[in-house]
């Protein structure tokens, strides 16, 4: 069993410490040795302030698990949290500690009501939700509060932000007074000061201090990479870098142990340290390293503790650190005693704002880059093994084969004879296309992607009530949503690319007919050039099949215009003529009031992204893939259409 004598001084239970030891923690994050004691020990409200990715799930999820039984009498904790991914992730991440089989759910909007309500009629001790359907189950009467002993608002300042400060408000309302209520915000405006000098009482505040960049590094590099392509990300820079001697930094033992197996497997000298590796083979592990007999060294932060080696050309995020803190550690290793080094960033979508309020805290500039291309890894390679073999020719280091080469050259001519021979030893390193296509998660410099959406102010719609849907449909927050143009037939806006997928994904779910409601627009920027020139004019419009009404496959934002452009107040609307809606599609945050989704999971989301980078799509098949003669994009179902194709040729 690991040391687990930090989480144990906060004053854990042995149930939960086995629950962290078994995630393979192995000290705690500065929030989580705030929050934990005074969770545990005291009754007072708190408002913690750290940014999001330091561990404050389980820095408030540790402590009311470790008080908190199991119970029939109604939800005993309620987590608020802004959107419904969060909602996932938190649920997930309780779900880990959950030793006490204490039953978690998660409640947000776009899921099925009925299961909702089947699960809150079983009993559910600790609920996480979104703001608009949690007071939508208040409101039905199917949730009730009167037991509730913990209300955590996490992310407090993104609620705020995305217009939930009423809801929240009367959810507040609605629980036990004697209720403690626990807040995590990274930042501290006038709206979070005032709510909780109305809703909380005897609060203690806790604020995780930054740390301050101390060390000169030569360069600080990042690269924006796919969570599943990291891996592949990391063999790359080892290949391009002759001399590469570095420690690659994975945040648990467990993560350690699968990088250092699947090194191991490609060929790689790489060892692995973590709070299970005994003090004997520590040592070992380092004599080896510092001898470099293994040129690569993955290590957790607590297990790098105390390793001094000058020499290193590399430090490597593999998996971004918790705080700023722990990131001026790792860097620091590299860039000593006068050497020039290396710290590199592995960032995916999920992680870019963490690393956006990392950036921020230090104060650093950290470039961003671009990773090392097939043919670059395949140049170094070949490189390496001409300078090789100069070594071995200069040393005369090869008599022992003088015979056998003979024998060789006497039965095939030289040049077969050394291709086979480098066939035999190098395999296909030498291919490129022995090596994945990397995919980036950006279109551009600034991270964003240009979309168009097929409706505009002929549908009701101008740049206020744009944002406004996208902000409701699709979960985006003001600081996301960039360069809106609303012209008559058709809309541009620019959002980051980590949200592009899920944004023309919900926004196609809202479309009955086939084409989709929106696209990545085709030149990247979007300004209408290009795109359905004759639009505004009512040209070129869609040709509808004999029979269809005039209005079938668009948007039936037209049907009740002025009812879904309003504020969501979580009051219930009819739906068509009359008719209620259904139970199952009532959220408060994510109202489909108008649409019947449609499973879009047929969409070729490899080819929208060689679209963004300029490759257009399915251009084997197709004549003018991009643009015609005339500078316009075909037409969106031909997009949607190729895309559909390309996927099913696989």
């Amino acid at each position: 069993m690991s040391d687990l004598h930090e989480f144990e001084a906060l004053g854990l239970s042995e149930v939960m410490l086995g629950a962290v030891e078994a995630k393979g923690f192995e000290t705690p994050s500065p929030i989580q040795k705030l929050t934990i004691p005074v969770l545990l020990g005291r009754t007072n409200d708190i408002i913690a302030q750290a940014q999001t990715g330091t561990g404050k799930t389980a820095a408030f999820g540790l402590p009311v698990l470790d008080r908190l039984t199991p119970s029939r009498e109604g939800v005993q904790a309620l987590v608020l949290v802004p959107t419904r991914e969060l909602a996932l992730q938190v649920t997930e991440e309780l779900l880990s500690f959950n030793r006490k089989k204490l039953s978690i759910a998660a409640i947000y909007g776009g899921a099925s009501m009925s299961e909702q309500l089947r699960r809150l009629a079983k009993g559910i001790d600790i609920v996480v939700g979104t703001p608009g359907r949690i007071l939508d189950h208040i409101r039905r009467g199917t949730l009730k509060l009167e037991h509730t002993r913990y209300l955590i608002l996490d992310e407090a300042d993104e609620m705020l932000n995305m217009g939930f400060i009423e809801d929240i408000e009367e959810i507040m309302s609605h629980v036990d007074e004697k209720r403690r209520v626990l807040l995590f915000s990274a930042t501290m405006p006038e709206r979070i000061v005032q709510l909780s000098k109305k809703y909380m009482h005897d609060t203690e505040i806790l604020k995780v201090e930054s740390a301050q960049l101390t060390t000169e590094l030569t360069d600080q590099i990042y690269f924006e990479v796919r969570e599943s392509d990291k891996f592949d990300a990391l063999t790359r820079i080892i290949d391009v870098e002759p001399d590469f001697y570095g420690i690659v930094f994975s945040r648990t033992k467990v993560g350690v142990d699968e990088l250092v197996n699947r090194l191991l497997e490609r060929g790689y000298a790489a060892e692995g340290l973590h709070g299970d590796v005994s003090q004997a083979q520590r040592e070992k592990i380092l004599r080896k390293f510092k001898k470099r007999q293994a040129n690569i060294l993955v290590a957790t932060d607590v297990a790098a503790r105390g390793i001094d080696i000058n020499n290193l050309t590399h430090v490597i995020n593999y998996s971004l650190p918790q705080d700023s803190e722990s990131y001026v550690h790792r860097i620091g290793r590299t860039g000593r005693a006068g050497n020039q080094g290396t710290a590199i960033t592995f960032i995916s979508s999920s992680e870019l704002r963490q690393f956006g309020y990392l950036k921020r805290d230090l104060k650093a500039d950290i470039k961003r880059e671009t990773l090392p291309s097939p043919q670059d890894v395949v140049a170094m390679k070949r490189a390496k093994v001409l300078e090789e073999l100069k070594e071995v020719i200069d040393s005369e280091n090869y008599t022992e084969y003088t015979g056998m080469a003979r024998d060789i050259l006497g039965q095939n001519p030289p040049e077969v004879a050394l291709s086979a021979l480098l066939r035999l030893a190098f395999k296909n390193q030498f291919e490129e296309s022995h090596y994945p296509e990397i995919r980036s998660i950006n279109v551009d410099r600034r991270g964003t992607a240009r979309l168009f959406i097929s409706i505009g102010r002929k549908d009701g719609y101008d740049a206020r009530k744009m944002v406004a849907l996208l902000k409701r449909e699709c979960g985006l927050n003001d600081s996301k949503i960039d360069d809106v143009k609303v012209m008559d037939n058709y809309s541009f806006v620019s959002v980051p690319f980590a949200d592009a997928e899920s944004v023309v994904r919900r926004l196609n779910a809202l479309r009955k007919g086939e084409r989709p409601v929106a696209e990545l627009a085709a030149d990247g920027k979007g300004g209408g050039k290009g795109l359905r020139p004759h639009a505004e004019k009512g040209e070129g419009r869609r040709r509808r099949p004999a029979g269809e009404r005039p209005d079938a496959g668009e948007p039936e934002i037209r049907r009740e215009r002025k009812e879904r452009e309003r504020p969501d107040t979580g009051e219930r609307k009819k739906y068509g003529a009359g008719r209620p809606k259904p139970a199952e599609r009532r959220d408060a945050e994510e109202e489909k009031v108008f649409f019947e989704p449609v499973p879009n999971n047929e969409f070729d989301w490899a080819a929208f992204e060689r679209a963004a980078a300029g490759e257009g799509w399915d251009r084997a098949s197709r004549k003018g893939t991009r643009s015609t003669s005339s500078g316009a994009v075909r037409g969106r179902g031909a997009v949607k259409k190729a895309a559909t194709k390309k996927r099913g040729r696989g």
